[in-house]
């Protein structure tokens, strides 16, 4: 038997039965002693498992953040369609739903539009944080000590515009917190630009992100406010949905995507 079947058999048997002691779990698991403990002790150091104060163990809040990970994962497309829809018909360029997962994004739904040039993102495709409109909205929100992680790697260049250096990347992280968008100048594929906000979960950390992907040139500004204002209205909605109720980075106080999807979301 496999040391994760043993992993995944003895969570099983704490969420239906715990707490236990380690000899309790043994017998029912028919594992020797010694192979419990050792096994016992490594979930404690990831955090799944927790000691009571009378010695016995059980399943600690590590599981709940993982799973609901997950389930933010599995609500954020039926969350994310009505809008995207809307905004894709308004701007005609796709609008692209990307999740957090680690430290690369990971694109989970899309709605094109019908400009020629497309950035087709496929289903499942994944991403790095240094670059592209998502990207960097997930990378300015995340945890901060992720952040850093982010900075300290190797940063994975796409295209010329690609940005590859720590210091520049941090400035440009800097803005997006404060403004509470950013802009994908060419930096994923040349003649592509993109413009995204951030989906927040319940601690205020980068969730995923949402973004209007296409040829149209965005540049930081007034011009690109409305794209933003739409994403903004989006996200702000879906966060909410997630357990957010803090304040929104950047706010613009627009209405711009019609408030019956609000209902029908």
């Amino acid at each position: 038997m496999s040391a994760i079947t043993r992993s995944v058999q003895a969570m099983d048997l704490l969420a239906r039965k715990g707490p236990l002691g380690v000899r309790a779990v043994a017998q029912q698991l028919s594992l020797p002693l010694g192979s419990v403990h050792r096994l016992l002790l490594d979930l404690s150091e990831e955090g799944i498992v927790d000691r009571t104060p009378s010695g016995e163990w059980e399943l600690s809040y590590r599981l709940l953040e993982i799973t609901g990970l997950q389930l933010e994962r599995i609500e954020l497309p039926r969350l994310f369609r009505p809008f995207a829809e809307t905004i894709a018909a308004a701007t005609s360029e796709t609008v692209n739903l990307n999740a957090l997962y680690g430290r690369a994004g990971v694109c989970i739904d899309k709605v094109r539009g019908n400009e020629g040039m497309q950035l087709d993102n496929r289903i499942g495709s994944r991403g790095p944080l240094n670059c592209g409109g998502a990207g960097k909205a997930m990378l300015a929100f995340m945890d901060e000590t992720e952040r850093e992680l982010v900075y300290a790697a190797p940063l994975e260049s796409l295209t010329p515009f690609t940005i590859t250096d720590p210091a520049l990347l941090r400035d440009e992280i800097g803005r997006i917190r404060e403004r509470g968008y950013s802009i994908d100048d060419q930096e994923v594929v040349v003649g592509v630009y993109c413009v995204s906000v951030p989906i927040l979960d319940r601690l205020g950390h980068a969730a995923g992100a949402i973004s209007i992907t296409g040829p149209s040139v965005k540049k930081p500004g007034t011009e690109v406010l409305p794209l933003v204002a739409m994403l903004q209205d989006a996200a702000r909605h879906v966060s909410h949905r997630l357990g957010y109720s803090g304040p929104w980075p950047g706010d613009l106080g627009t209405t711009a995507v019609p408030r019956s999807l609000i209902g029908a979301a």
